[in-house]
């Protein structure tokens, strides 16, 4: 029972890290261009040349 006396903590730290990551990556716009990603693959570049 007293190994929830550490487990708490260290669970509650983890989300924290984990909320601060994820609140992080929203202020510096790392969600703002979803399509741009995926529509940049399709897109054919004539300027590559494969010899």
């Amino acid at each position: 029972m007293t190994i929830l006396v550490y487990l708490i903590p260290v669970a509650l730290f983890l989300g924290a890290v984990g909320l601060g990551g994820f609140l992080w990556a929203l202020r510096s716009g790392q969600y703002e261009d979803l399509d741009g990603a995926a529509e940049r693959i399709l897109i054919d570049r004539e300027d590559r040349r494969f010899d």
